[in-house]
C-alpha cells in the first residue's frame, strides 16, 4: 500500500468524505490546531476543521484516534513541526471547554 504524500506545505489535512465529525481527533489535539466547525450539510451540523496549522507538533495524535481514517499528519522528513507552547496548550483547553468548537471571537494571547 503506498504512502499518501502531504499536501505541499501542509503538517495535517482531513479527508471530509470519510469523516463523520466525532471529534475524537479534536480531543486528542494536545495543540489545539483542530477544533469543529459548524457545517449544516453535515448530518450532525458540525466538521472538523484545521484551525491553526502552523502549530502542528506531528504528534500523529490525531491520526492514530480517528476511527475513520480520515485525518492524516506529514511525515516529520516533509513538513517542520513547531514545537508544543503555552498559548497552543491554553488554545486546547479553551476549544476544550467550547464543546470542541474554537469560539469565534478567540484571539491568540501575545
Amino acid at each position: 500500500m503506498a504512502v499518501m504524500k502531504a499536501p505541499e506545505n501542509t503538517p495535517v489535512w482531513v479527508n471530509t468524505d470519510r469523516c463523520k465529525a466525532c471529534d475524537i481527533c479534536v480531543d486528542a489535539c494536545p495543540a489545539g490546531v483542530l477544533s469543529m466547525k459548524l457545517e449544516p450539510t453535515s448530518v450532525l451540523g458540525a466538521m472538523i476543521s484545521v484551525v491553526y496549522p502552523d502549530a502542528c507538533i506531528g504528534c500523529n495524535e490525531c491520526e492514530l484516534c480517528c476511527p475513520d481514517f480520515a485525518i492524516y499528519v506529514a511525515e516529520k522528513k516533509e513538513y517542520k513541526f513547531a514545537k508544543l507552547t503555552e498559548s497552543s496548550k491554553k488554545r486546547q483547553e479553551i476549544i476544550k471547554e467550547n464543546g470542541y468548537m474554537l469560539p469565534e471571537d478567540y484571539k491568540e494571547a501575545n
